[in-house]
């Protein structure tokens, strides 16, 4: 079994976790939860293109709920313990994590990015619903 490195994973979620690309790297190309991740791209391209007079913004929904969903995995993932990951992910590699200042910067950048597209979202999506987009 191949060892998996806490470090990579939580980067994956970050960067492309929309795509479901740290969930394809944990558990396998058949993974449930990362197709789903993987179908919000054509999805929001589907409504895009098929739905006459939509929003953009409720187009790019489905995008941006995987996004949000993905960066709480990264926050998951990055903070788990070595131990209690090793278990999980590593125990036929024979080998032990070590988390290092890396993991950490991906953890306040996740906390960055994570909560500004958060925060964006709710805020546009209660301007869109109760103001009827008065401000953007």
């Amino acid at each position: 079994m191949a060892h998996k490195n806490k470090t990579l994973a939580t980067a994956l979620a970050l960067l492309l976790g929309t795509l479901g690309a740290h969930r394809f790297y944990l558990h396998g190309a058949v993974d449930r939860l990362g197709l789903l991740h993987a179908s919000s791209l054509p999805l929001s391209a589907l409504l895009y293109s098929k739905v006459d007079g939509i929003h953009t913004f409720y187009a790019l929904l489905p995008m941006l709920i995987s996004s949000i969903a993905a960066f709480i995995g990264a926050l998951v993932i990055g903070l788990s313990p070595d131990d209690k990951w090793d278990a999980r992910f590593n125990a036929g590699s024979g080998k032990q994590s070590r988390s290092n200042w890396p993991l950490a910067v991906l953890l306040v950048l996740t906390l960055l990015v994570g909560t500004t597209v958060l925060i964006a979202t709710i805020s546009r999506l209660f301007d869109l619903m109760y103001t009827g987009g008065a401000y953007g």
